[in-house]
C-alpha cells in the first residue's frame, strides 16, 4: 500500500460515533474488514501491508472497541447495523468483505441486507454454530457478564509496551505474528487521567458480547446471501465441548459453507481461532482471491 499508517475518520451512524481507518486510494479494488469480539480495526494492519498496491482499505472499530463510543446495546444485531449505516456511508458496491470471529457473524447480517455492496465475502471463523445450537443453552455458559472469566480481565496497564511484554509468551498469544501482537497491543489501550492505560475495549464490554449473542441465528439471513463465500476454518471443536472461551480451536460448525449457495470451505487444522493474528499474509492471499499453500 503506498500509505503506511490510514487515515482515521469519523461517523455518526444509529446514536453513536463510530471510528473507521483508511488505506490507499479510491480505484483500487475496496475492501472491507471487520474485527472480532474484543479487538479493533488496527489488528489488520499487517493483513493490509500483505495485500499488496491496488486496494482501497476499511476497518471499523465496533461499538465499544478502540476508539467508536462505548454504547450498548453490546449485540451483534446492534454491530451489524452500524456495519450497515458505515456501508451505506460509504457507497461501496461490489467490495470484497472480510470478516473475524463476531466480524463474519455480522458480515453475513450485512451482505444479506445489502446485495451489491458486496462481490464476494471472505468469512474467517466466524462464529456460527450448527443449527440446533440455537435451539438449546449450550453455549450460554453463564447468566451475569460480570461473571464471566473475560470480565475478570487486566484493565491498568503502564503503556502498551507492558501489555505486549506480558502476552508475548502467553497461550495462544504466544503463536501470533509478532507485528500483530504489537499493533493489538498499541492501538488497544486508551489513556486514562491517572497517565495509565486501560483497554478500548473494556473487560465488561467484551463479556457482555460474549453473553449476549450465542443466540444469534443467522441461518435465514445467510439463505439470502447469494455472492460466492469463503469460510476459513481453525482446528474443529468437540461439538459437546463446554469450554465455549478455549481460543485455540474453531466455534464455526464445519457443514457452515455448504449452506451458502455459493459457499467454500478451507479448514485450516495447524491455525486457531486467531487465524488473522497467526497467518496475516495467508490472509491477504485468500483476499486477492488466492489459494496459498497450507501446508
Amino acid at each position: 500500500m503506498t500509505r503506511t499508517q490510514p487515515a482515521e475518520h469519523r461517523l455518526d451512524a444509529n446514536g453513536i460515533g463510530l471510528t473507521y481507518f483508511e488505506w490507499g486510494e479510491p480505484g483500487g479494488r475496496t475492501v472491507l474488514l471487520i474485527h472480532a469480539t474484543g479487538f479493533h480495526a488496527r489488528c489488520w494492519d499487517q493483513v493490509v501491508a500483505s495485500l499488496g498496491d491496488g486496494y482501497h482499505v476499511y476497518a471499523v472499530d465496533m461499538r465499544g472497541h478502540g476508539r467508536s463510543d462505548r454504547t450498548p446495546p453490546y449485540v451483534w444485531h446492534s454491530f451489524a447495523a452500524d456495519v450497515s449505516a458505515l456501508v451505506e456511508h460509504l457507497g461501496l458496491r461490489d467490495a470484497i468483505g472480510v470478516g473475524h470471529s463476531m466480524g463474519g457473524h455480522c458480515l453475513v447480517q450485512v451482505a444479506a441486507t445489502h446485495p451489491d455492496a458486496f462481490e464476494r465475502l471472505v468469512l474467517i471463523d466466524p462464529v456460527i454454530f450448527d443449527p440446533d445450537a440455537y435451539a438449546s443453552d449450550r453455549y450460554r455458559g453463564f447468566e451475569d457478564a460480570a461473571d464471566h472469566p473475560v470480565s475478570k480481565r487486566r484493565n491498568d496497564w503502564r503503556d502498551w509496551r507492558e501489555m505486549y511484554d506480558r502476552f508475548q509468551d502467553r497461550g495462544t498469544f504466544a503463536l501470533w505474528d509478532r507485528k500483530v501482537l504489537e499493533d493489538y497491543c498499541r492501538y488497544g489501550v486508551l489513556p486514562k487521567e491517572d497517565g495509565r492505560f486501560e483497554l478500548a475495549c473494556p473487560p465488561l464490554v467484551e463479556s457482555s458480547i460474549y453473553l449476549g449473542n450465542t443466540g444469534t441465528n443467522v441461518y435465514e439471513e445467510i439463505a439470502e446471501v447469494r455472492i460466492p463465500v469463503l469460510v476459513l476454518r481453525a482446528r474443529v471443536r468437540d461439538p459437546e465441548e463446554r469450554q465455549i472461551m478455549d481460543f485455540s480451536k474453531s466455534p464455526t460448525w464445519p457443514e457452515l459453507a455448504g449452506q451458502f449457495e455459493q459457499g467454500e470451505d478451507v479448514y485450516l487444522p495447524g491455525l486457531t481461532h486467531f487465524i488473522p493474528m497467526q497467518e496475516p499474509a495467508m490472509v491477504a492471499a485468500f483476499i486477492r482471491g488466492e489459494r496459498p499453500d497450507q501446508s
